[in-house]
């Protein structure tokens, strides 16, 4: 059953002599799980896994909420990106009224990257040559090259926060690009 769904006894209130007995109303109040998250009938969780398993294939465990241990493992060869998602069919919330169909546990999955220099410098050329090929880019003297910087939402990044995007000048407001009109 979902959550606010009612279960309704009826007749079996509150009894008096003389009085025909109300009803008792049921509401289901669902609570959080640590691990699942319900969606209709599917249930969702989310499952971190290394670069190397994204890769490569892994095998892993769901213990699920009726206490079995599903194995799950990826095909070879299959690459698993941050963010896809898969499912495995008859594993989510029985559905009502039809407690042998269920709906499909769903899993996203989280691929962790490795930290920061975590490979000697002097062996990124194999593990270069075993990914597929980047993109050549053409530079020429017209381009200027940049360096990139970690980016904090938190710290102010604008230098003339204190100003309007479009300002005026002294002498008048900018004139520019128009739309053509018919």
């Amino acid at each position: 059953m979902k959550d606010g769904q009612k279960i309704v006894f009826h007749g079996e209130g509150d009894q008096e002599p003389d009085l025909e007995p109300g009803d008792v109303i049921i509401v289901l109040d669902q609570k959080d799980h640590g691990v699942f998250q319900r969606r209709g009938h599917d249930l969702v969780t989310k499952m971190r896994i290394q670069l190397s398993e994204a890769l490569c294939g892994f095998k892993k465990t769901i213990e699920t909420l009726d206490n079995r241990v599903l194995v799950i493992s990826s095909r070879p060869g299959e690459v698993i990106k941050h963010g896809d998602l898969k499912c495995i069919y008859n594993e989510g919330m029985p559905i009502y009224k039809s407690p042998m169909d269920r709906g499909s546990l769903i899993i996203q999955f989280l691929v962790q990257f490795p930290e920061q220099h975590w490979l000697p410098r002097e062996k990124l050329n194999m593990l270069e040559a075993l990914l597929p090929p980047r993109e050549d880019v053409m530079i020429t003297d017209e381009m200027d090259q940049v360096d990139l910087e970690d980016f904090d939402p938190s710290e102010q990044t604008y230098r003339n926060s204190g100003g309007e995007a479009y300002e005026e000048d002294e002498d008048g407001p900018r004139t520019g690009v128009q739309c053509q009109t018919s």
